[in-house]
């Protein structure tokens, strides 16, 4: 088995001198989304949903304010894992799995950086999932995008993580037994202080989402949903589609209640702790008597969580698209800075000679 080594890749100009700043800027103002697009050729399969979330991503970058040089992507193995080759900034190709302890080491050695994983529904949650699920614990400020689309898709079609029970692939012919992980529920769990859940067919929900993650200071931790129109074709089309995506598909807004449906004719009403859908056409209910959304309740962010794959809740309800849940919490690496800080400030600068050296030593006759 061939094992890819960490490659890192610097921001180019495209005639293959180190970038600049747009128009002689010192501040990182004046990019456009082609300062961000790299000279390398995208060789993702025609028709995938990664080009919709790479250009939703380099269309953001110029908004953000921060240098090229200022930022790095780092990906694991899989189709979502060729992301930092095609965006013009810092790049880390790293080992399966292990993008989020790459990216773990970078931000704790340089805070100051802009720090993006991008990685997928197997990298990030399979090989990698122990190490997805301590970052989110420890609070880096770093930005997950985690692909899911419920496949392994690079090495050509086997039931991930994330496929439903009774997918039929490569790996299983008479569908899987698996129960699969709920990444948003996964996420909560792990004490994430950012969650949210976005699409690749909806590029301007994700724009917004994308910006509100870099935004948060912490580990941001975003599912985007994405087509492999290869092997899993059509698995979220029916929260994309003109004509399901109304019914299926439930966005919540901070501060707004939960509505959907044609002409946003239902809506989601809480009894107790269970959600119920409501008509709100025939008079008996309205949008004053419903669940409003908020991003900073962390028990209706893991009922929303839990809308598709809770054997407790009675119905078919709408999948939920927004953020979850968002908290400050310190940040990992701020506590780190401020212990080294305190350390040094009693016992001065280390030296390496003399902890190699330690304090005891052996006379071997």
């Amino acid at each position: 088995m061939e094992i890819a080594q960490p490659i890192l890749r610097k921001p180019m100009a495209t005639n293959g001198t180190p970038a600049i700043y747009p128009n002689g800027s010192t501040n990182g103002s004046g990019y456009t989304s082609k300062d961000f697009t790299s000279d390398q050729d995208v060789r993702w399969c025609p028709g995938c949903g990664d080009y919709s979330i790479l250009k939703q991503v380099q269309t953001i970058m110029p908004e953000i304010g921060i240098k090229k040089e200022n930022i790095v992507f780092v990906a694991g193995i899989g189709c979502s894992s060729r992301f930092p080759y095609y965006m013009d900034c810092y790049g880390v190709h790293g080992i399966h799995g292990r993008a989020t302890a790459i990216a773990s080491g970078i931000k704790a050695t340089r805070p100051e950086l802009s720090v993006w994983v991008v990685t997928g529904d197997g990298d990030g949650l399979s090989i990698g999932g122990n190490h997805t699920i301590h970052l989110l614990r420890r609070n880096l400020d770093i930005n997950v995008l985690l692909f899911n689309n419920e496949i392994y898709g690079l090495t050509k079609g086997q039931y991930s993580p994330t496929s439903p029970v009774g997918k039929i692939a490569k790996s299983t012919p008479y569908g899987s037994v698996d129960h699969p992980f709920n990444p948003i529920a996964l996420a909560l769990g792990a004490e994430g202080t950012f969650v949210a859940r976005s699409l690749d067919r909806d590029p301007k929900h994700l724009k917004e989402i994308l910006k509100r993650a870099h935004q948060h200071k912490g580990t941001s931790f975003t599912e985007i949903y994405q087509n492999c129109n290869i092997f899993n074709d059509g698995a979220f089309f029916t929260y994309t589609e003109k004509e399901s995506k109304p019914e299926e598909a439930l966005f919540v807004e901070q501060g707004k209640p939960l509505v959907f449906g044609k002409n946003q004719s239902k809506g989601i009403k809480l009894d107790g702790f269970k959600p119920t859908i409501v008509d709100l056409t025939n008079g008996a209910n309205s949008v004053n008597d419903l669940w409003v959304h908020d991003e900073h309740d962390t028990v209706k962010a893991n009922i929303l969580a839990r809308f598709f794959d809770d054997p407790q809740l009675e119905g078919h309800l709408p999948r939920p698209f927004g953020i979850f849940y968002s908290y400050n919490r310190k940040c990992y690496e701020d506590s780190l800075m401020e212990q080294i800080t305190s350390i040094k400030s009693q016992k001065g600068e280390g030296d390496l000679d003399k902890l190699i050296a330690g304090k005891q030593t052996w006379e071997i006759k």
